[in-house]
């Protein structure tokens, strides 16, 4: 399933620096799942439109045949199949994606499985703040972007922890109404990374 192919000489030039330079595990897996997901559509798909819904629906427990329903209309959401997948592939495909979820540590346990109190590392958050930022350019687009889901964040999550770190001047964040200003120390998010492992 993830037979994603890297771009280490462009878009996924910071994740390769980030690998070869020592950086922390648990800070450079946020990171490699949010490049993983640029063209990875099904594992995208079942992070925003199925594990951050039931989360926020306050389940606790999830099983892969509650997988099943939402695999099943794949091509609904834009996703290309070649044939209807039968019972045993529904199967064998929910199963990944959730040991997936289980691997980035939104998930834990083996055959049932449970969300995780799952927090996103500082510097993680920040290098997506970059990431985000060159993508999309408005802040407010940053702050609302879906790839937060990935992370089981909220637009209030992302907001609190942006004060979080105006307050550490980590980053200057200032909000008047439906305006929203970002500054951050760095041009971009290589030069963040160069900074994460320097």
């Amino acid at each position: 399933m993830l037979n994603r192919r890297f771009d280490p000489g462009a878009r996924d030039r910071a994740l390769v620096l980030l690998a070869k330079n020592g950086c922390p595990i648990e800070e450079w897996k946020p990171i490699l799942l949010w490049h993983m997901t640029r063209d990875e559509f099904l594992l995208r798909d079942f992070l925003i439109n199925w594990l951050f819904p039931t989360f926020v629906s306050g389940a606790y427990r999830v099983r892969t045949e509650d997988v099943y329903e939402h695999l099943r209309g794949v091509g609904r959401r834009g996703g290309t199949i070649e044939h209807a997948w039968t019972d045993t592939t529904l199967a064998r495909v929910a199963t990944a994606l959730l040991k997936m979820a289980v691997d980035f540590g939104l998930l834990r346990g083996s055959v049932v499985k449970e969300f995780a109190s799952y927090h996103l590392p500082e510097r993680s958050f920040l290098y997506l703040i970059y990431a985000l930022r060159e993508e999309m350019g408005n802040p407010r687009k940053v702050l609302e972007s879906e790839d937060w889901r990935m992370f089981l964040m909220l637009p209030s999550d992302v907001e609190r922890e942006l004060l979080r770190l105006h307050q550490y001047r980590k980053l200057d964040y200032q909000i008047a109404g439906s305006l929203v200003q970002l500054s951050l120390p760095c041009a971009s998010a290589y030069e963040y990374a160069e900074r994460m492992v320097a």
